[in-house]
């Protein structure tokens, strides 16, 4: 997740640029040091007239205050330039597009079908092609967040009512982390984007295989049935029969949609990791994991029934 271990076009061009800057700042400040300690060395002063005095000054100030100033933002302008050019979506070329929605705190990643097609959504996972152009259209439901893959570069606020774009690029298929880089709450830190690049054929597939309607499989009832009583309202699963979604708590909270939770890697915005039995824990104890998240808690529901729907939810996948 380190920005020294770039995996991408734009984040390697920001990592030079970083150490260019770095090495600017610290020749100057060398130099600066340098001034200062000779001039508790200088003994007496060359006598010179107030004229002389002035020039010298005038240079000092031309030198130092405005030509290194000028110099510097014109050289940090030409190689900054067009890496920030480079992030910036064309239009109609061809770049895969994903929509990310930024929530107190998780993720909702959206792959909007062509026409005639269903959008395939999913939360605290990226998936994305590699070794191609991919643009990220962003935006927030609630508070100011930030949208970062350190490793693949670039770093864009999400702001509630407004959309913002950025392009990035992954060299070849791996695992990368992301993270809210702007303070947003108290779960900020738990606010973890799980991101995966894709062979382009592999990609394809993953993305195939969430685009029909999904199911909610067959049997558990009950759990079906609690979740309709008190998950629904909230959180959809694709496929959810609507006589058990129990209307009377409709509300405004958005939860997650569920449809693929089972083949995620982890819970809660990389609070857990998937495996068996997580999703049970997580209804049980998600107050104490992720103190203050919008999901209230499930005190009124028996254990066995929460252990129920965790089961059944660990079933879908595409």
């Amino acid at each position: 997740m380190s920005i020294l271990d770039a995996a991408g076009s734009a984040a390697r061009q920001q990592f030079w640029i970083w150490w260019a800057m770095l090495g600017v700042a610290v020749a100057v400040s060398l130099g600066v040091y340098a001034l200062w300690f000779y001039t508790f060395r200088r003994r007496e002063p060359p006598p010179r007239t107030p004229r002389e005095e002035r020039r010298i000054m005038l240079r000092w100030v031309l030198g130092g205050g405005i030509a290194l100033p000028v110099a510097s933002i014109i050289a940090l302008l030409v190689f900054a330039a067009p890496t920030g050019r480079g992030m910036l979506p064309l239009p109609d070329d061809g770049a895969e597009r994903i929509e990310v929605i930024a929530h107190q705190w998780w993720w909702e990643v959206r792959y909007p079908g062509e026409e005639g097609e269903r959008d395939v959504v999913t939360a605290n996972r990226l998936v994305m092609p590699a070794g191609e152009p991919v643009d990220f259209r962003l935006t927030s439901t609630d508070v100011i967040h930030a949208f970062w893959i350190p490793r693949l570069g670039g770093k864009r606020d999400m702001i509630p009512g407004r959309y913002s774009s950025v392009r990035l690029e992954a060299d070849s298929p791996g695992v990368f982390g992301a993270q809210c880089a702007e303070y947003c709450g108290a779960q900020h830190t738990h606010m973890l984007l799980h991101v995966e690049a894709l062979e382009r054929g592999d990609y394809d597939a993953w993305l195939a295989e969430r685009r029909p309607p999904p199911g909610p499989g067959e049997g558990f009832a009950e759990a079906k049935e609690a979740f309709g009583e008190h998950c629904a309202a909230c959180h959809t699963v694709g496929g959810f029969a609507e006589e058990l979604v129990d209307d009377d708590l409709e509300h405004d909270i958005r939860g997650p949609d569920l449809s693929d939770i089972g083949s995620r890697p982890t819970l809660g915005a990389g609070v857990l990791p998937m495996e068996e039995g997580a999703i049970a824990y997580w209804l049980q104890h998600h107050q104490t994991l992720k103190p203050g998240n919008r999901m209230p808690a499930h005190d009124h529901i028996d254990t066995e029934t929460l252990q129920a729907i965790g089961a059944w939810l660990e079933t879908l996948e595409p």
